[in-house]
Order: structure tokens, then C-alpha cells, then sequence
């Protein structure tokens, strides 16, 4: 073999050694540049991940106090409802009684004082039948509102939607 096919050969293994170096430093990169792309789109995921679940976190508490400040109010309008229907319970059984007590009396009394105590008494309901209607259309506003209450409510459906 003569010396400029040595010399040729040589200088053709140090070229391939050397774009195979240089390959292999690119293909380094790339594959550098690839992992880097890789780990920024998982701190990515994890940063918007993390403040998804933030937000998830804000909602439920939002969520939790609202339904505690209801049952709370809930609980006192129980209460308070209580309250006045042993009062209305206490202030009937005297009614109960004065009415008795005015029976025994009017079955004695002279016929003036009858006379009296009907036209009280007729008054007397006239002013209940007045409160009454006034509270129908309370009770019916009351339905009303709870009517326009429930289906103005936001309902999620149950079923889930497939989409092709």
C-alpha cells in the first residue's frame, strides 16, 4: 500500500471519527433540548395542576361556609319558630279559658251586655279575618319565592355526555 492510501485512509477514519463525534454531540443535544422541553412542560402540568387544585380548594371552602352560614340560620329560624309556637300554644290556652269563663258568664248576663260581647266578639273577627287574608298572601308569596327558588337552581345532570 502506498503512502497516499495510507494517508487517505487515515485522513477518511479521522473525518468519519470526527462526524461521528459531531453526530453524536448533536444527537447529545437533541436529545438535551428534548429532555429540557420534557421537564418544563411537567413543571407546567404540575404548576397549573397545582393551582387547579387551589382553586378546587377555594371553591369547596367557598361552598362549605355558605351551606354552614345556612344550616346555622336554618337551625336559629327552628329555634325562633319554636319559641313562638310554645308562646302562641300558651297565649291559646288562656283564650281557651277566657272564652270559657265568658260563656258562664254570658249564660247569666242581661241581654245589654250580650249584645255587648257580640258586637266585641264580631269585631274581634273581623280583625282576624283581616290578619288572615293578610297572611294567605304572605303564604303565598312565601310559595312562590321557594317555587322561583328551586328552578332558578342550577341542576348538573347525572348522565354524561359522549362525544365522538
Amino acid at each position: 500500500m502506498s503512502l497516499s492510501t495510507v494517508t487517505h485512509l487515515v485522513a477518511a477514519g479521522v473525518a468519519a471519527l470526527a462526524v461521528w463525534i459531531f453526530q453524536d454531540a448533536r444527537l447529545g443535544a437533541d436529545l438535551a433540548e428534548a429532555k429540557l422541553d420534557a421537564t418544563t412542560y411537567q413543571l407546567d402540568v404540575s404548576q397549573a395542576q397545582r393551582a387547579a387544585d387551589a382553586r378546587v380548594a377555594r371553591v369547596g371552602q367557598q361552598i362549605s361556609s355558605t351551606y354552614q352560614g345556612a344550616l346555622n340560620a336554618a337551625i336559629d329560624r327552628e329555634a325562633l319558630l319554636r319559641r313562638e309556637r310554645a308562646h302562641l300554644l300558651a297565649v291559646s290556652d288562656g283564650l281557651r279559658d277566657q272564652a270559657a269563663d265568658a260563656a258562664r258568664r254570658l249564660a247569666t248576663a242581661p241581654p245589654a251586655a250580650v249584645l255587648e260581647h257580640a258586637l266585641t266578639l264580631n269585631a274581634v273577627f273581623d280583625d282576624c279575618r283581616a290578619a288572615y287574608g293578610d297572611m294567605e298572601a304572605k303564604a303565598t308569596g312565601h310559595a312562590s319565592d321557594v317555587r322561583t327558588h328551586r328552578e332558578a337552581w342550577p341542576v348538573i345532570s347525572n348522565q354524561t355526555e359522549i362525544t365522538p
